[in-house]
């Protein structure tokens, strides 16, 4: 990625730090129009999925599939960090989720402070933080610390994730290992359109079409 100045490339470096300090080394830089946002995956979440309506960082206590695509657009950088999930006991697996969202949060709260200010993370699956959901956003025994999932977005994460060369499969076992995706939107105000750190999606054609 050629930065336009040196502060830029330096800031950017130093997020990249923060990721890998923090444990989450095995991410990818992307452009959001390379991110896929489609209604079909909306219409699982409503007609498919138990956390429907029970859980307040679920929808349809999020945007509107064309408000998250309003949404990404206000973005020119995003991450797509990869976690590897293997423990096959059901409660190990729950812990594993709440320990790593607080974790991912605290990582969306250092991309803020390293002049990132618009950082948001979309966290996996429907939230975990709580034992027991209020069900309601106004509710949320967490508010600072609660966020959607990509899917509650209406993100299709499979078809995104294959794009960037990562895997990615159905799970016919809930104890089976599992490839978890999180993405952190992290443009900083100050910025302009770019090409992307280490992404691996034609960036130069991503780049062609901020041109036109």
């Amino acid at each position: 990625m050629d930065l336009e100045t040196g502060s830029d490339k330096s800031q950017y470096a130093t997020l990249e730090t923060i990721f890998k300090d923090d444990g989450f080394a095995d991410f990818k830089w992307i452009a959001p129009e390379q991110i896929v946002v489609a209604q079909w995956v909306r219409m699982k979440c409503m007609f498919g999925c138990s956390n429907y309506g029970r859980k307040g960082a679920c929808p349809p206590q999020t945007l509107a599939v064309s408000d998250c695509e309003r949404f990404f657009r206000e973005y020119s950088d995003a991450v797509v960090f990869h976690l590897r999930l293997q423990n096959d006991d059901p409660e190990e697996r729950i812990r594993w989720y709440r320990e790593t969202a607080l974790k991912l949060v605290e990582l969306e709260r250092k991309a803020f402070l390293a002049g990132f200010e618009r950082a948001c993370m979309l966290l996996f699956g429907g939230c975990y933080l709580c034992h027991e959901c209020t069900g309601e956003r106004s509710l949320c025994k967490l508010p600072e610390e609660a966020r959607p999932a990509p899917e509650g977005l209406a993100v299709d994460v499979f078809s995104t994730v294959k794009r960037l060369g990562y895997p990615i499969s159905v799970l016919t076992e809930s104890t089976q290992a599992a490839d978890r995706y999180v993405f952190l939107w992290s443009t900083r105000l100050n910025d302009r359109p770019r090409e992307w750190l280490g992404c691996t999606v034609e960036r130069t054609q991503v780049h062609e079409i901020r041109q036109q």
